[in-house]
């Protein structure tokens, strides 16, 4: 979907005064920018709601501004240049004239953009912050008197009516106090007094709620939700805690009266700002192998793979010890950030028009200490949506009830708790066999979203129905997307290592699993994988997933998503014993092509899958690999250019063919071959 390139990336701070240069351009071409400037000034809107006088003097003076310049501009000057010896006439501006117009095109770049920062700020902080907002109009405002005060009319040779347009422009600019409209201040001492008694956990009066938000022109559901996101932003821009836990208690504040006053909402399908990441394809060194989403905060873990930050993390929280991906003990569970990655990250999410949103940033916004009038706002948000979910007996009504609860449940930790407190789950059970696909959807998404709460995992998986209803949506969903996001529950609730062994027994979760992998569209696909990587992790688990087909499913998938494919598969070989090799046999050909033609990370895993396969298997899976034409040239291609574990992996490898070649194969049998000499004779077929 189409979205504007001036909303990437966002401002993080709001310029200073020093961040503001003049243009080197010669004379009549700085008034000619100072001319266009004050124009484009005239003609923007001053605010119907807040600063409506700050907005209307600036930019009436600016209008002023524009044919004084205009005046200035149709003149020809010369004067008279006493400085040098002899005198004489120059053609052109005089010095101190031209100084003036450097610091007044300044100053109304400084005026242009706060009155756009004023357009486009969340009118929530703007009342908070209106004496701010106000005492900087009058900043600039004195800064304007002080160079017209300077500027040399006489030597500017300017007539009668000019001059008295200047002096005009002057008084017009010698305010000597900061205005702030009485009426804005009364508006926010009453949002002030309201957020104090949500604190008090009173619940406000909608008569009062909807004179607020009338005036703020918030008025209806859309304009909530954009005041939303606006404050969301804001954050990024601020430093200060107190600043930034403010915030979100206005968050909580508009979402409560979002849904009081408007009732619940649907997805729209042209925001203003958002792309998903699954709209594009994303390259494969920036998803995460755990999660196979973009990485919005990549990390190095002891073994020198990267993962997502939110995903590494719940892996160590679920009492993993090593690496997802190569299966080795780690020595420590210190993270350190790959700001490379990062970077790269976040300019592919720019040039793709996808707004990159670093889990930093999400920490920093919800690592405060929440506010006690966010958590009682969101408290009474849930409690009213539930409320009016349990009375709801319209199926559109419903589903935008709970599509509220799915973004609420979206947000942070302490709205997945409240929405679990509130009940809500028993409620969601019915609404998974719902009939409507956007409610089904919009049910179970709630769920996943809970479920990344740890505390509510238990919840799922105990509540009467809960964990039923999901399976059957992965097994029969109404939409790709249900059976997606189902995909992604199972993932979620699998990072308790009792719930992976619990879930992998379930065989409707294992079928529903492989048939969303085979057959869903991509993104499906990969919700389905992840999960499939995650119960792959224990070796019970992984019997349970061989006799589900996962190698036949790994096999149908390969040539589409070879990357996930054979990460699956090298888990499963690794863990599933003589079983897992015997059944993945049939792949050596199509493993061998990934060796050859994969990315880094593929060829990676499908020489370590190769490894386990030619250790355990004996002398006959060596031959089956030897006799492929070119393997070892590939095998070499690896150890020179492929990753660290790549190149380690690759030696082995070659080391088990130069074995087998020399007739060694008890010792490949038994892995026995760390000392071979790499120069022995090999039987294997090289290409002409």
């Amino acid at each position: 979907m189409a979205v504007s390139p001036e909303s990437f990336p966002p401002r993080k701070r709001r310029p200073s005064a020093n961040c503001f240069v003049a243009p080197n351009l010669s004379d009549r071409n700085l008034l000619k920018s100072l001319l266009l400037l004050s124009s484009e000034i005239s003609t923007l809107k001053p605010l119907l709601f807040l600063l409506k006088r700050n907005t209307s003097s600036i930019i009436r003076k600016s209008k002023l501004l524009s044919v004084l310049f205009e005046e200035i501009l149709g003149r020809d000057f010369t004067y008279s240049n006493t400085s040098r010896g002899g005198g004489g006439h120059v053609t052109g501006f005089p010095p101190s004239a031209v100084l003036c117009f450097d610091e007044l095109y300044i100053v109304l770049q400084r005026m242009k953009t706060l009155l756009e920062d004023c357009r486009n700020c969340s009118k929530m902080w703007l009342l908070m912050q209106i004496d701010v907002f106000c005492n900087v109009f009058h900043e600039l405002t004195l800064e304007l008197s002080t160079l017209l005060d300077i500027l040399p009319s006489k030597k500017l040779k300017l007539n009668d009516d000019v001059q008295e347009l200047l002096i005009l422009i002057t008084k017009q600019c010698s305010e000597k106090f900061t205005y702030v409209d009485p009426k804005d201040r009364d508006l926010r001492s009453q949002v002030v007094e309201m957020l104090d008694r949500i604190e008090r956990e009173i619940v406000p009066d909608q008569c009062e709620l909807t004179e607020i938000f009338e005036k703020l022109t918030l008025r209806d559901s859309t304009s909530c939700r954009d005041e939303i996101e606006l404050l969301e932003e804001e954050i990024q821009s601020q430093t200060d805690e107190k600043a930034i836990s403010d915030i979100i208690a206005l968050i909580g504040f508009v979402r409560y009266a979002k849904c009081v006053l408007y009732g619940g909402s649907t997805p729209r399908t042209n925001s203003r700002r958002r792309r998903a990441a699954a709209d594009v394809n994303i390259p494969a060194d920036f998803r995460c192998p755990i999660s196979l989403d973009l990485m919005k905060d990549p990390v190095v873990v002891s073994t020198g793979q990267t993962y997502d930050r939110s995903s590494i993390t719940l892996w160590f929280e679920s009492g993993h010890t090593t690496c997802p991906k190569t299966g080795q003990t780690l020595t420590h569970t210190d993270l350190i950030q790959n700001s490379a990655l990062k970077n790269l990250i976040a300019m592919w999410c720019r040039e793709q028009k996808i707004p990159f949103e670093s889990t930093e940033m999400n920490v920093k916004s919800n690592g405060v200490v929440t506010n006690k009038t966010a958590l009682e706002a969101t408290r009474m948000t849930v409690s009213f949506l539930v409320n009016k979910l349990k009375a709801s007996q319209v199926v559109e009504s419903a589903n935008r009830l709970v599509h509220e609860l799915r973004v609420l449940a979206k947000t942070d930790s302490d709205s997945r708790a409240c929405i679990a407190e509130a009940a809500a789950l028993p409620l969601m059970v019915k609404l998974l066999g719902s009939e409507h696909p956007s409610l089904q959807v919009n049910a179970v998404t709630t769920i996943l979203n809970l479920s990344i709460l740890e505390a509510n995992k238990t919840r799922i998986m105990e509540t009467d129905g809960v964990l039923n209803g999901v399976i059957e949506v992965l097994r029969s969903g109404a939409t790709w997307e249900a059976k997606g996001n189902a995909a992604a529950t199972i993932f979620s609730l699998s990072g308790v290592p009792a719930y992976k062994k619990r879930l992998a027994r379930k065989t409707r979760v294992v079928k529903g699993l492989m048939d969303l992998a085979r057959e869903g569209p991509t993104n499906s696909k990969r919700d389905a994988l992840v999960a499939i990587l995650n119960l792959a992790g224990d070796r019970e688990a992984v019997g349970k997933l061989i006799e589900g087909g996962v190698v036949e499913m790994v096999a149908d998938i390969m040539d589409g998503l070879p990357e996930e494919a054979v990460t699956i598969l090298e888990v499963v070989v690794k863990k599933g014993g003589l079983v897992a090799i015997a059944a993945a046999y049939p792949l050596m050909k199509k493993l061998a092509i990934v060796l050859r033609d994969g990315t880094d990370r593929a060829r990676e895993s499908a020489a370590a899958t190769l490894v386990n396969m030619c250790r355990k298997g004996g002398s006959e899976m060596v031959a089956e690999l030897a006799v492929l034409q070119g393997i070892e040239r590939v095998i070499w291609e690896i150890m020179g250019m492929g990753t660290g574990r790549g190149r380690r992996k690759a030696a082995t490898l070659l080391r088990v063919l130069r074995r087998w070649a020399a007739g060694l194969d008890a010792e490949v049998a038994s892995g026995a071959y760390s000392d071979v000499n790499m120069n022995t004779s090999t039987r294997i077929v090289l290409p002409g």
